[in-house]
Order: C-alpha cells, then sequence, then structure tokens
C-alpha cells in the first residue's frame, strides 16, 4: 500500500473519530449503534451492485468509498468498545487470505477445482474449531440474514459438498415441475389455504435455485438481469402508451401487451443486427 494510501485511510478513521467525538462530533453519529448502521451498510452494497451493473465507474468510485466508511464506522464503534480497531480487521483479513491460499503464497499445488475447494473448507473449519466455535450442523456456517435466494443456493451448495445431492439434471427438472405442480393444486382449492400455497410456492422457488445451481447459474444474478430486463422492456411500454397520448389506466390489458411484444421485437431486432 502506497504512503498516499496510508495517509487517506488515516484521514478517513480521524473524520469518523471527529464524528463521533463526544462533544463536538455530529449528532446523528454520536448515536448510531451497531444495529442502527446495519441498514445503511445494506443499502450501500446494493449502490455498488448498482453501479457495476450499470458500469458506471465514477459512481462505483463513490459508492466503494460509501462502503469503506461502512468499515471504518463498525470498527470506530467497536474500538469505543474496547473489542477491536481497524487495523485488527485489516490485519485479521490479511492473515486470513495468506492462509487461505497457500497455493499462491506456500507451496501447495492443487490439480483441480474440488481439491482447491477441499482445502479451503478444511482451512476454514480449522479456523472455526481453533477460535473454539463447534457447529452442531454444516448449515450453521450459513448466515441467517442472507437474502433467501442467496441463502437457498449456499445451503445447497453447502449439502452438495457432502454428498446429498442429485449428479444427473433431469431429476431436478422432475423436481421443478413436481412443485409447479402442487402451487398449482393448492391454488385452485376452494377455499384455498393461503399459508399452504406459500409454503408450495417457496418449494417451488428452492427446486428453481437448484436447477439453477446445477446449470451452473448464479440464481440471484438470473433473477436481477431479469428485473433489468423487465423494467427495461416495460419502460418501452411506457414509452409507447405516452407516444398516444394516454396513461397506462386508460390501456386495457391487450393493449399493453402488443406494446410489449412491440418492444421485444424491438430488441430482438437490435440483437440480430448486431449479430
Amino acid at each position: 500500500m502506497s504512503k498516499s494510501s496510508l495517509n487517506a485511510i488515516e484521514q478517513l478513521q480521524n473524520i469518523m473519530e471527529q464524528l463521533r467525538d463526544p462533544q463536538h462530533g455530529c449528532p446523528w453519529d454520536k448515536q448510531q449503534t451497531f444495529h442502527s448502521v446495519i441498514p445503511h451498510t445494506i443499502e450501500e452494497t446494493y449502490e455498488v451492485v448498482d453501479a457495476i451493473h450499470k458500469q458506471d465507474w465514477p459512481n462505483l468510485r463513490e459508492e466503494l468509498g460509501d462502503l469503506l466508511f461502512q468499515v471504518i464506522f463498525y470498527s470506530q464503534l467497536a474500538k469505543e468498545e474496547g473489542l477491536f480497531d481497524f487495523n485488527d480487521v485489516v490485519a485479521e483479513v490479511n492473515d486470513k487470505l495468506v492462509r487461505r491460499h497457500p497455493h499462491v503464497f506456500g507451496e501447495q499445488h492443487f490439480v483441480t477445482q474440488e481439491e482447491l475447494d477441499a482445502n479451503w473448507n478444511a482451512q476454514k473449519q480449522r479456523e472455526k474449531q481453533s477460535q473454539g466455535i463447534e457447529q452442531q450442523s454444516i448449515l450453521d456456517s450459513v448466515p441467517d440474514a442472507l437474502p433467501a435466494l442467496m441463502r437457498a443456493n449456499k445451503i445447497q451448495k453447502k449439502c452438495s459438498q457432502y454428498g446429498f445431492d442429485w449428479g444427473e439434471l433431469e431429476p431436478v427438472v422432475d423436481k421443478v415441475r413436481e412443485e409447479l405442480d402442487e402451487v398449482v393444486e393448492e391454488a385452485v382449492q376452494v377455499p384455498n389455504n393461503s399459508e399452504r400455497v406459500q409454503e408450495e410456492v417457496g418449494d417451488l422457488l428452492f427446486s428453481v435455485v437448484n436447477l439453477s445451481r446445477h446449470l451452473g447459474i448464479n440464481p440471484e444474478l438470473a433473477l436481477g438481469a431479469a428485473n433489468h430486463k423487465f423494467v427495461r422492456r416495460f419502460k418501452g411500454v411506457e414509452h409507447h402508451v405516452e407516444q398516444r397520448n394516454k396513461s397506462l389506466s386508460e390501456c386495457s390489458l391487450s393493449e399493453l401487451d402488443g406494446y410489449w411484444n412491440a418492444v421485444k421485437a424491438a430488441e430482438k431486432g437490435q440483437v440480430s443486427e448486431n449479430t
């Protein structure tokens, strides 16, 4: 790390200390706690992701700074409570990265990705044991606070490492179809049980995550891309409506569907022209 970078980090730490100063600090910053900062950390993380998706590199630089400030904030709170400080955070991640990459910083060699993953997991387990952390389940390491889609993927990957997984695609696809049928079966009941329907929809989503994993697709990224595509196309629908001096509420479903198909066709035409 360069001298200028070190000075910049030290300046940021000093700013944080001033913001938390009991007498002269910012009233908002002074009243924050570990728990109250959490929503801001989540928001800043998603803003980093959004900047990357949009390839807005100047904004990404700004958002990464905001995310770094979250780490500085938590470190300052910990320092005030005598738990640790920012330097401890950096030292620990440095040690961990070197320790978990013996093929880069040591003499070990791995031929396959499987060997690399096995060493990574074994090293993580040794670290937990050395810290006195005993897991009752292999799934204890999957954070509860993860977004549901991401957590489902991690749960399934963890179980797969221990052989609890299908080795072929066909039963995975069959399971998706089975869960979809069960959703429909519950949904058409008169009256239907909303809790049962919710449970079956959850099972369906879990099976779709499993299908994504078997196809080598990150479900979080896939759904994110689908969201972006839908928003882009719906804005195209809104443009068609605006060109006709109408509002969305004045259009029938068949009209809106026609505009949607026109937007899709235009997009496909652009793809064809560029290939």
